[in-house]
Protein backbone atom coordinates (compact mmCIF):
# COMPACT_ATOMS: atom_id res chain seq x y z
CA UNK A 1 0.00 0.00 0.00
CA UNK A 2 1.12 3.23 -0.55
CA UNK A 3 2.73 5.48 2.17
CA UNK A 4 0.77 8.71 3.35
CA UNK A 5 2.53 12.19 4.02
CA UNK A 6 3.11 12.21 7.83
CA UNK A 7 0.52 14.29 9.91
CA UNK A 8 2.05 17.49 11.15
CA UNK A 9 -0.78 17.83 14.12
CA UNK A 10 -2.26 21.45 14.09
CA UNK A 11 -2.34 23.67 18.03
CA UNK A 12 -6.23 24.09 17.99
CA UNK A 13 -6.93 27.74 18.49
CA UNK A 14 -7.14 29.35 21.26
CA UNK A 15 -10.90 30.94 22.14
CA UNK A 16 -11.34 34.79 21.66
CA UNK A 17 -10.48 36.54 24.74
CA UNK A 18 -13.65 38.44 26.04
CA UNK A 19 -12.58 41.88 25.56
CA UNK A 20 -14.20 43.73 29.05
CA UNK A 21 -12.99 46.86 28.18
CA UNK A 22 -13.31 48.35 24.61
CA UNK A 23 -17.53 49.09 25.78
CA UNK A 24 -15.66 51.33 28.70
CA UNK A 25 -13.56 52.94 26.38
CA UNK A 26 -16.53 53.52 23.77
CA UNK A 27 -18.25 55.28 27.00
CA UNK A 28 -15.74 57.64 27.87
CA UNK A 29 -15.53 58.15 24.30
CA UNK A 30 -18.73 59.23 23.41
CA UNK A 31 -18.83 61.18 27.20
CA UNK A 32 -16.27 63.29 25.76
CA UNK A 33 -18.16 63.50 22.78
CA UNK A 34 -20.76 64.97 25.27
CA UNK A 35 -19.32 67.83 26.05
CA UNK A 36 -17.93 68.91 22.63
CA UNK A 37 -14.40 66.74 22.83
CA UNK A 38 -12.76 67.08 19.78
CA UNK A 39 -10.25 64.54 17.21
CA UNK A 40 -11.66 62.01 20.21
CA UNK A 41 -9.69 58.86 19.09
CA UNK A 42 -9.35 55.26 21.17
CA UNK A 43 -6.28 53.58 20.83
CA UNK A 44 -5.93 49.43 21.63
CA UNK A 45 -3.06 48.93 23.53
CA UNK A 46 -3.44 45.56 24.06
CA UNK A 47 -0.63 43.87 24.35
CA UNK A 48 1.47 46.82 24.04
CA UNK A 49 1.86 47.42 27.44
CA UNK A 50 0.97 46.20 30.68
CA UNK A 51 -0.87 48.95 32.46
CA UNK A 52 -4.01 49.47 30.12
CA UNK A 53 -5.93 47.70 27.01
CA UNK A 54 -7.45 51.30 25.74
CA UNK A 55 -6.39 55.01 25.76
CA UNK A 56 -9.24 57.71 24.99
CA UNK A 57 -7.25 60.81 23.49
CA UNK A 58 -9.77 64.22 23.57
CA UNK A 59 -8.74 67.32 22.43
CA UNK A 60 -10.18 70.40 24.79
CA UNK A 61 -10.28 73.98 23.51
CA UNK A 62 -9.84 75.33 27.10
CA UNK A 63 -8.81 74.44 30.64
CA UNK A 64 -12.17 74.65 31.37
CA UNK A 65 -13.61 72.51 28.45
CA UNK A 66 -10.91 69.95 29.52
CA UNK A 67 -12.44 70.27 32.99
CA UNK A 68 -15.82 69.71 32.26
CA UNK A 69 -14.87 66.88 30.19
CA UNK A 70 -12.83 64.88 32.79
CA UNK A 71 -16.37 65.75 35.09
CA UNK A 72 -18.62 64.22 32.47
CA UNK A 73 -16.59 61.47 31.59
CA UNK A 74 -16.66 60.70 35.82
CA UNK A 75 -20.20 61.18 36.16
CA UNK A 76 -20.86 58.89 33.23
CA UNK A 77 -19.30 56.00 33.89
CA UNK A 78 -19.97 56.49 37.87
CA UNK A 79 -23.46 56.14 36.35
CA UNK A 80 -23.00 52.48 34.56
CA UNK A 81 -20.77 51.72 37.86
CA UNK A 82 -17.75 52.02 36.41
CA UNK A 83 -15.06 53.42 39.50
CA UNK A 84 -11.71 55.44 38.48
CA UNK A 85 -8.55 54.32 40.12
CA UNK A 86 -7.33 57.44 40.20
CA UNK A 87 -7.30 61.35 37.97
CA UNK A 88 -4.47 63.52 37.82
CA UNK A 89 -3.62 67.45 36.27
CA UNK A 90 -6.84 68.19 37.02
CA UNK A 91 -5.71 71.63 38.64
CA UNK A 92 -3.86 72.98 35.36
CA UNK A 93 -6.10 71.60 32.70
CA UNK A 94 -3.98 70.97 30.39
CA UNK A 95 -3.61 67.60 30.43
CA UNK A 96 -6.38 65.57 32.81
CA UNK A 97 -5.55 61.87 33.43
CA UNK A 98 -8.65 59.81 34.57
CA UNK A 99 -7.44 55.99 35.19
CA UNK A 100 -9.71 53.50 35.29
CA UNK A 101 -7.49 50.36 35.31
CA UNK A 102 -7.85 49.10 31.74
CA UNK A 103 -9.37 52.43 30.56
CA UNK A 104 -7.04 55.50 30.28
CA UNK A 105 -8.62 58.80 29.59
CA UNK A 106 -6.72 61.64 28.36
CA UNK A 107 -8.20 64.73 28.01
CA UNK A 108 -5.55 67.59 26.60
CA UNK A 109 -5.54 70.92 25.19
CA UNK A 110 -4.19 71.36 21.88
CA UNK A 111 -0.64 72.38 22.57
CA UNK A 112 -0.53 69.70 24.95
CA UNK A 113 -1.65 67.19 22.64
CA UNK A 114 1.03 67.96 19.88
CA UNK A 115 3.52 68.37 22.06
CA UNK A 116 3.06 65.00 23.80
CA UNK A 117 1.92 63.18 20.46
CA UNK A 118 0.88 59.93 22.27
CA UNK A 119 -0.56 58.91 18.56
CA UNK A 120 2.93 58.95 17.74
CA UNK A 121 4.22 57.53 20.64
CA UNK A 122 2.11 54.40 20.37
CA UNK A 123 2.00 54.37 16.56
CA UNK A 124 1.73 50.50 16.82
CA UNK A 125 -1.60 50.97 18.52
CA UNK A 126 -4.95 49.96 16.85
CA UNK A 127 -6.87 52.89 16.31
CA UNK A 128 -11.01 54.46 15.42
CA UNK A 129 -11.30 57.67 15.60
CA UNK A 130 -15.26 57.92 17.53
CA UNK A 131 -17.56 60.47 16.09
CA UNK A 132 -20.90 61.93 17.73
Amino acid sequence: PPRSAPVTPVAPRAPPQPDAARPTALAIAQAALDKKGEDVVVLDVRGLTSYADYFVVVTADSDRQASAIADHVEQTMKQQGVSKVGVEGYESGRWILVDYGDVVAHVMNRESRGFYDLEGLWADAPRFAVEG
